[in-house]
């Protein structure tokens, strides 16, 4: 049986997802009006499984997370609003250690249930067992690594980077779903800033919080982080993060290399589809000139693009399992043999400053 404790201050919600989880037949369910109820749950029916709420009295979501990720860590996820006020709270709860999000119903609850009823139940049962990350001491090691990196004490304010030479300049492909923000953080903030590569992500969530997710990234890398929600120029030392809800794609001009959003894709499952945008890499641009990086999530999207980009020349990179919160796409394209390197998240973007930043004779390998 698997042990959920649900925390809303709404009747009606509360009564909504115990029904659901009930008529599944392998859930038992105790519920919570707020988190200090949810945290005497704690002790007495020690969950599996916590979904949480953010709004509510006495103590909200953010507060009782925190609780919960210092006296007893256990996979939460935060229930939460669509909008740009709910992305930033619920972003903040993923970084303090939440697992994923589910959409909080709307309009009649009884009928938004039903409509998200299976990406719920999904999302519990992955979350059973899933690795529970915290932010403790993320600045610490974000400025450690840094310094190991750049081989100085100060890496220094962010700075202009001047455009590559087009034989030296190529993008990294970022696949990531569960846990995504917070492995993200462990990563592209430890990027210099005259990494002289851009980077693409697909990192599955939706549109409002895609924007507020790339401005959040911004505000702790070196390096330029945007969403790209229209048509955009792909340039060097820049971070594009795909617009949720839609696809990104690659496609080359006269100009040079743009990022275009496109309509999501019936024929994918998942979105941003980490699938179409290794894809068209692979068409618009050099092998050579490619590295894939495949981290935690459920699912196999764009497992068997990156190991074609591999098999064909490019360099690849997948989380290992220690550092998952859901080891699924790593270890599809692990299974597929489709890995150069197997890392802790926060050896990844040391690996791609070794591979892209070295010197020319060192990078003839691929292997290396």
């Amino acid at each position: 049986m698997i042990k959920v404790l649900v925390v809303d201050d709404s009747a009606l919600m509360r009564k909504h997802l115990t029904d659901l989880f009930e008529s599944e037949g392998d859930y038992t369910v105790r519920t919570a009006r707020n988190g200090v109820e949810a945290l005497t749950a704690l002790d007495t029916f020690d969950p599996d499984v916590i979904t949480l709420d953010i709004n509510m009295p006495e103590m909200d979501g953010i507060t009782c997370l925190a609780r919960i990720m210092q006296q007893r860590p256990k996979p939460v996820l935060m229930v939460s609003s669509l909008t740009e006020e709910g992305a930033e709270a619920t972003l903040q709860a993923l970084s303090l250690g939440a697992i994923d999000f589910v959409h909080k119903p709307g309009g009649t609850i009884s009928l938004s249930i039903d409509q998200i009823r299976r990406e719920i139940l999904v999302k519990v049962r992955e979350s059973v067992g899933a690795r529970v990350r915290r932010s403790v001491g993320l600045r610490g090691r974000l400025r450690a690594e840094r310094d190991r990196i750049a081989g100085r004490p100060d890496p220094g304010a962010r700075r202009a980077v001047s455009a590559a030479p087009r034989s030296g300049f190529g993008l990294v492909l970022v696949g990531v779903s569960t846990g995504g923000p917070g492995t993200l953080e462990e990563i592209i903030p430890v990027l210099p800033a005259d990494f002289p590569w851009a980077v693409l992500i697909a990192q599955h969530m939706p549109g409002t919080f895609t924007t507020v997710f790339a401005r959040r990234l911004d505000e702790m890398s070196e390096v330029r982080v945007v969403e790209a929600a229209h048509q955009m120029r792909i340039e060097p030392g820049t971070v594009y993060v795909a617009k949720g809800d839609a696809d990104l794609v690659v496609s080359r001009r006269a100009t040079g290399l743009i990022a275009t959003p496109i309509p999501s894709s019936h024929a994918h499952v998942w979105h941003p589809s980490v699938a179409r945008l290794v894809a068209s890499a692979i068409d618009a641009v050099p092998v050579a000139q490619l590295i894939g990086v495949q981290l935690t999530g459920m699912g196999d999207d764009g497992a068997a693009e990156m190991a074609r980009l591999n098999q064909l020349g490019g360099r690849t990179v997948a989380q290992d399992a220690e550092t998952c919160v859901v080891f699924g796409m790593p270890n599809e394209l692990i299974g597929r043999g489709g890995a150069d390197r197997v890392l802790p998240d926060h050896r990844i973007a040391g690996q791609l400053v070794d591979w892209v930043m070295a010197p020319p004779q060192t990078l003839r390998s691929r292997r290396a």
